[in-house]
Order: structure tokens, then sequence, then C-alpha cells
């Protein structure tokens, strides 16, 4: 991994809070905190601790974040959960698309852990790709394609752009299938802390099943939301203060 400048807004943030309440806020891929920094602003202003990382390889440039893969990711937003326990009681865990993905594989690490109050998704991913699109993939890299199309600032409100690469990197991609939602994708019975899914049913990244799917196999207490008016990156669509609203309720619920 190299050492680069990070674009302008997509910078990481920290917050020290009034209470004993810290909220971990994971980007996904190949975006950067610039995509949830209005709901990390928002538990800051709720007196809440905040920990939003930017994740290896993200914020800087393509060519960054194909020195990384899935360990890289999973370790930064379990460093940045690390940093945030030792100042708090309670920890909720919101992400956004791989970030929902890290925020259940952080839940998964940590079920013995009583801080961890709750999860919240935003149109996770929760499973692999199938096995013939993997083939492909792998097909592409092996005749020399390293990168496809960007799937950034899939936002439905035309006045709001995601800060996202332009291209994705297909030996990324495929770390984040194999080595991030293979391993878990039969897992999530064994969590049991409440989560709260937001699921928009036009998403034109990750299929609004992976949020059913879930929602279906979750081991605890499951509410979930639908985002009639938002797609992909909900977080800075016409839904925003809906997730805002609705998370600041979860996590006054689940931590008091």
């Amino acid at each position: 991994m190299t050492d680069l400048e990070v674009m302008p807004g997509c910078e990481p943030f920290s917050h020290v809070g009034e209470r004993s309440v810290g909220v971990l806020v994971v980007h996904g891929f190949t975006g950067n905190p610039s995509s949830m920094t209005y709901q990390a602003r928002a538990f800051a202003d709720a007196g809440y601790h905040v920990e939003q990382p930017r994740l290896p390889g993200h914020g800087t440039t393509l060519a960054d974040m194909q020195t990384t893969d899935w360990a890289d990711w999973s370790a930064g937003a379990a460093a940045a959960y690390d940093t945030l326990a030792e100042r708090v009681d309670a920890i909720v865990v919101i992400g956004l698309s791989m970030g929902g993905t890290l925020t259940l594989w952080t839940g998964l690490q940590r079920l013995s852990d009583e801080r961890l109050a709750g999860l919240i998704c935003v149109n996770a991913a929760t499973a692999p790709q199938p096995d013939d699109v993997m083939e492909m993939l792998r097909e592409m890299i092996d005749e020399g394609t390293d990168v496809m199309p960007g799937i950034g600032s899939d936002i439905a409100d035309p006045d709001v752009a995601e800060i996202a690469y332009e291209g994705t990197p297909l030996a990324q991609l495929v770390s984040l299938n194999e080595d991030g939602l293979r391993p878990i994708a039969d897992r999530y019975g064994e969590l049991t802390v409440p989560i709260l899914i937001f699921v928009s049913p036009n998403d034109h990244v990750v299929p609004p099943e992976s949020s059913q799917h879930l929602a279906d196999t979750y081991g605890g207490e499951v509410e979930m939301v639908t985002l009639e008016r938002s797609f992909h990156v909900a977080t800075q669509d016409y839904d925003r203060d809906l997730i805002n609203e609705r998370s600041l309720a979860f996590i006054e619920r689940v931590t008091s």
C-alpha cells in the first residue's frame, strides 16, 4: 500500500462525544467516508462518539486500491472498532454496501463483546456473486483486464454526486466476494444483536434480494426500512434524512 494524498472531502472522521455510546461508520467499495459524512456528523451532533475510517486504498487513487484487498479493509474496520471501544460502553456499527458487509463481519468477529449493541446495514452486500459471474471475472483478469467501469454515484437525486473511483478493480472485487462475503454469507444466524436494515428497491449496484437474504437468515431482532426514493447510495440520496432519523432512534433504543 502506498501513502498517497487523500482526495478532498474523503478524509476519515473521528469525534469524541459526551455520551458513553459510540458509532462506527463504514463506507463502501471504491467509495470513501464522504458517502456517509452526513450520517457521521448527525451521530456526532447527537452526542455520540464516532469513528469513520477511510478504508485502505480508498479515497486516493484507483492504483492505490489495487494494492489492497479484503484483509486490509477488514483490518481497517477492526482498528476503528478498537479505537472506539477504548472510550465507550456500547457500540453500534453502520455500513453502506461493502460497509454493510464489514458491519456484519464485525458483528461476527465480536460475538462475545458485550459492548456491541446493534448493527445497521444500508443496501448491504450479503452474498457472493454466482459462480458463473465469478468465473467471468477471473477470465477477464486472466485475459489482462484489471478494471471495469465504475459502480459509483448510483443516486436518484440529480443534484448529488458521489465521490468514487471511475473504475472497478476486478481483483479487488474478487477478494470482496471470495475473502469477504463467501465465509460469512451463511453465518448471519449467529448474530443476535438487533439489526436495522435499509433497502432500496431501485438499487442498481446491490440487488434488494441481498437485504432480504439478511433479514430472512438473521438470528436476532430485525427492523427493515424500505427506501422508496433512493438508489444504491441512499446515504446521500433523497432518503438520507430518513436514514438519519431511523438510525438515531435505533441507536437510542438499543443502547439505553
